[in-house]
């Protein structure tokens, strides 16, 4: 009798688990990130230079560096650009030897650097951009100089571990204004 009540048992689970829609798992798909289009605003300084800034940037000086360093903030992504301001004074060839290493500390991490020179007689503007791929701290970097009076720096960072994959769609975007800074950029001294 044992034997029938668990057989019976049994017919009674399979039967009723049966009844039940199938599961399916879910369809692949990709994470779809969407941020506003690119809108700029000139960004005045009472520095030696401006440029163009995306209109959704918050500027925060707030660290306590020189007056003409500070902080690009996206507080939607996570993200801030670095952006640094050093006078010429007969340190043109250090300044650019610390600039270029600045992307060889990524090497580490990344699976390739990019770099892109920058040239611009009319506005005097001459410079590096770094495009890293990969899982390194910073997907893109630049330098600028007039080679006699001025020399920026900008780097991408996001607050997150990072992981090429995740942080992709966001890179892209912040490259785009990482360039246009670099397009944009005037000298006014």
């Amino acid at each position: 009798m044992n034997l029938k009540l668990v057989s019976f048992l049994l017919l009674f689970v399979f039967l009723t688990m049966s009844c039940q829609t199938d599961v399916q798992p879910k369809a692949k798909a990709f994470l779809d990130l969407n941020y506003p289009d690119n809108s700029y605003k000139q960004l005045n300084t009472n520095c030696h230079f401006y440029f163009d800034v995306n209109e959704l940037v918050k500027i925060d000086q707030s660290k306590n560096y020189d007056q003409c360093s500070f902080d690009i903030v996206y507080p939607q992504m996570d993200a801030t650009i670095f952006f640094s301001y050093k006078k010429v004074n007969n340190n043109l060839r250090e300044l650019l030897s610390d600039a270029q290493k600045l992307p060889l500390k990524h090497t580490i991490k990344a699976d390739a650097i990019e770099v892109d020179v920058y040239s611009n007689d009319e506005t005097k503007t001459y410079g590096n951009f770094y495009e890293v791929e990969g899982d390194a701290a910073s997907q893109a970097q630049f330098y600028l100089t007039d080679s006699v009076n001025h020399f920026v720096t900008a780097s991408i960072y996001f607050k997150t571990r990072p992981n090429y994959d995740s942080i992709l769609p966001a890179a892209a975007y912040l490259k785009k204004d990482l360039k246009r800074m670099v397009e944009s950029l005037r000298w006014t001294k």
